[in-house]
């Protein structure tokens, strides 16, 4: 395969400087170098500087941090998603963001190709490379890890001393996880985390306090929802992005957001990972508390038969699909009326909802639903038909049975 200019997705660490170096060798090919900042953290210009050292021309590293919480986490927070019952999908949908960008700088350098370091075993080189080929049909891709034979850190290592690529040495406690940060969330895999009975260090954690040592007492928050997105805490109009790192503040000192889980992989396999997710956690609950006050029954009902099917396309990296987009759509006219405000209660690890209000769109009728006198708006009469109407095909079938 002839490639003349490939971009590639360029974090600096160990892995992806190795890449870049080798795909300067193997293809002969110029390599462009993009860093995304999705709010994992950290200075990103050291990433520049060591994509410069090694002779690469064309450097983008671009904040995303508003678009990855406004047109994917936001939307995909609208759906109430969350993979086989557990997991807020923090990984799974920054990978059709970076995807997105990295096409558009490739359509920009006239580059050929795209390369990524995700590896041969994982879910990331299927959102990758679906999102290339949604977003781009005749681009070529190039995943080194399903290529060369550099199949141990080790190998990396002297790969990289061989060819004088810096490597940074971390000082004292190597970390054993492999771990993936954003502004959603931080996820934990390999290490001790590979033998499923083995409980995860306590040290592993690092937005999160432990929820026993959390404060003794609770902290309230006020979240206003506009059309199902969150508009403002505490009445403070704030950007998408702002309500993620508030949220995340919060939720990490009350021990909100911890999850272990095995997960079922769509290359196939199980694999145990743990995930931090403080504000997603906040985030999820008051959507529901929101939506049971303004959603019609059957439309609320009809999104949660519909939830686990968008889950999964965003988790195996569907997200670039038509059928992610129809059920957008779906999912967006939905949240019309879901305005108002919700109140939570964080304390020690748990999300409580203390309050819901919508002026304007609540379903809610307190005349209709009290105990007590309800001035006939209620005739308790009608519920007998309702019931002996819906017993029909059970009477039925019993007087068969005898």
């Amino acid at each position: 395969m002839k490639i003349k200019k490939v971009v590639l997705a360029y974090s600096g660490g160990l892995d992806t400087s190795v890449i870049l170096k080798w795909l300067q060798e193997t293809y002969g090919c110029e390599v462009v170098a993009f860093t995304a900042d999705i709010g994992q953290g950290g200075e990103l210009e050291p990433a520049r500087a060591k994509a410069k050292k090694l002779g690469v021309r064309q450097i983008f590293v671009d904040d995303l941090r508003e678009e990855f919480a406004r047109d994917f986490v936001f939307p995909m927070f609208r759906a109430n998603a969350i993979y086989e019952g557990e997991y807020l999908l923090g990984t799974s949908i920054a990978r059709p963001l970076i995807a997105k960008r990295q096409i558009e700088i490739a359509n920009k350098v006239g580059a050929d190709a795209v390369a990524h370091g995700a590896t041969g075993k994982g879910n990331d080189q299927v959102r990758f490379e679906l999102g290339y080929y949604a977003l781009k049909p005749d681009v070529k891709v190039i995943a080194p890890w399903r290529e060369w034979d550099l199949t141990s850190r080790e190998k990396l290592l002297k790969y990289a001393e061989q060819h004088h690529i810096p490597v940074e040495m971390k000082r004292g406690k190597k970390s054993p996880y492999s771990m993936d940060a954003n502004l959603l969330h931080i996820s934990y895999e390999g290490g001790v985390l590979e033998d499923p009975w083995a409980e995860p260090e306590e040290d592993m954690w690092r937005l999160t306090v432990a929820p026993e040592r959390a404060p003794n007492k609770p902290t309230y928050i006020e979240l206003t929802y506009r059309k199902g997105d969150i508009t403002a805490i505490a009445g403070k109009a704030m950007s998408p992005a702002r309500v993620l790192e508030t949220l995340n503040r919060l939720g990490g000192e009350n021990g909100v957001g911890r999850t272990d889980i095995v997960e079922n992989r769509y290359v196939g396999m199980k694999s145990r990972g743990c995930y931090e997710t403080p504000g997603g956690t906040i985030m999820l609950k008051a959507h529901r508390a929101i939506e049971s006050l303004t959603l019609d029954r059957e439309v609320a009902h009809l999104k949660d038969d519909l939830m686990p099917r968008y889950a999964a396309l965003i988790y195996n990296g569907y997200w670039w699909s038509p059928e992610r987009r129809l059920l957008q759509q779906a999912i967006d006219a939905s949240q019309a009326a879901v305005n108002g405000v919700v109140r939570l209660k964080l304390y020690k690890g748990n999300v409580a909802v203390a309050g819901r209000k919508s002026e304007s769109d609540s379903l809610f009728d307190r005349s209709i639903a009290t105990f007590e006198e309800d001035a006939g708006a209620y005739s308790q009469k009608d519920a007998e038909g309702f019931i002996r109407l819906n017993a029909l095909r059970m009477r039925i079938a019993a007087r068969k049975r005898k």
